[in-house]
């Protein structure tokens, strides 16, 4: 597969998103997570069409999207979706804090395994209950969810978990075993699994991936799946993200939540939606993650040239690198520092809670002489 080529960067910083208006032109942007190729051409006939119609109104109630992505969950994931189990609504977070608010009371605990996506801190709290953090154990060729905490946490009275899978920051996808001993637990504890997995499509060859809903009957009966094509086909700016159950009693809890709750899908997210998850686009698809494929490999090739104490583990999903960076004394949080003397703007390791002092997040959805030179600026500081 011909790798994916980004658009050169002339051109990206015409943009008008966050990556790119964020900060200066002399800083190179690896923070946020978006990335800089070409669109899906599916998705640029869709969009282009429904401008040149007009086609600027309510979202519809079945706009498509579920029986789209029921196709590419079996064909991604070997996954069989009933699209009748799927509701939509505006992004993945929004997704998370309504179901919350419905597995949970005010004031009920919800466990959440840090270093870990930052709005997961925040969410929480917004749906009215507490966040208990199990960290994830470090075993220092990867992470896995600790499931000793996990159950102390369920036993005294947590009432949900949110789930990372595949994790962000750390790009950990978790084995079928595990995830299958999390829900036992929360089954067994009359608990919830809200499952965020959005990075999902982007999981790189010869790792298999296991969506929360397939582990096991008991995920079926506990868990919550919230996924999107915003990641994958970068659509974030279009709002358009599917909530997913397997049982009847979850699909209740879902179809009871307020119709204005499916209202808020963008008609431009539902619709690029469509295009992303249909076949046409697969190829698209696999020639961005060769991409990804080769830059995730490139990072450490360039991290053991120009700052070879930082600690990085090749991740098994996404475009996003967890990179441990204490060995140079530069703080808790390194990517003040590098932002002001290397003009190279990395995510904050503390923002993803106290396991991420002394880290930063690097964006590898770039073109290879972008994340070159990035490490090069960094790398001059030592």
């Amino acid at each position: 597969m011909t790798p994916l080529e980004a658009l050169p960067i002339d051109l990206l910083r015409q943009r008008s998103s966050t990556k790119w208006r964020k900060y200066g032109d002399d800083v190179l942007p690896l923070f946020v997570a978006e990335t800089d190729y070409p669109q899906a051409p599916a998705i640029r006939r869709a969009l282009g069409r429904a401008v040149e119609l007009g086609d600027t109104g309510y979202t519809p109630p079945e706009p498509g999207v579920a029986l789209a992505y029921a196709g590419f969950a079996d064909r991604r994931f070997g996954w069989t979706v009933d699209p009748g189990r799927i509701r939509t609504t505006c992004d993945v977070m929004m997704a998370v804090v309504e179901l919350l608010r419905r597995v949970t009371a005010p004031g009920d605990r919800v466990v959440v395994t840090p270093p870990v996506y930052p709005p997961f801190f925040d969410v929480v709290p917004e749906a009215g209950a507490v966040v208990e953090r199990v960290p994830l154990i470090d075993e220092g060729s990867g992470w896995r969810l600790d499931l000793t905490e996990i159950e102390a946490a369920l036993a005294g009275g947590a009432r949900a978990v949110l789930l990372c899978n595949p994790h962000n920051p750390t790009g950990t996808v978790h084995s079928r075993e595990s995830l299958a001993a999390l829900a036992e637990l929360a089954d067994r504890y009359g608990a919830a699994v809200v499952s965020d997995e959005i990075h999902a499509p982007l999981t790189h060859r010869g790792v298999d991936f296991t969506p929360f809903l397939s582990a096991s009957p008991a995920a079926a009966r506990v868990g919550y799946v919230v996924a999107s094509a915003s990641k994958a086909f970068n659509l974030a700016g279009l709002k358009c993200a599917l909530m997913v159950t397997a049982h009847d009693r979850t699909t209740r809890v879902v179809r009871s939540l307020p119709d204005e709750v499916e209202w808020r899908t963008g008609l431009f997210g539902a619709i690029a939606s469509v295009a992303a998850f249909a076949p046409e686009s697969d190829a698209w698809l696999d020639a961005q993650l060769s991409a990804l494929d080769a830059n995730r490999i490139r990072l450490a090739d360039l991290l053991a040239e120009h700052l070879p104490a930082a600690r990085y583990r090749i991740p098994d999903a996404g475009f996003l690198a967890w990179v441990d960076l204490s060995a140079f004394g530069w703080g808790e949080d390194p990517a003040v520092r590098i932002r002001e003397d290397a003009k190279v703007a990395l995510h904050h390791g503390p923002y993803f809670g106290r396991e991420g002092r002394g880290h930063v997040r690097i964006n590898f959805g770039c073109a290879p002489e972008v994340l070159t030179e990035a490490v090069r600026r960094v790398g001059s500081l030592v």
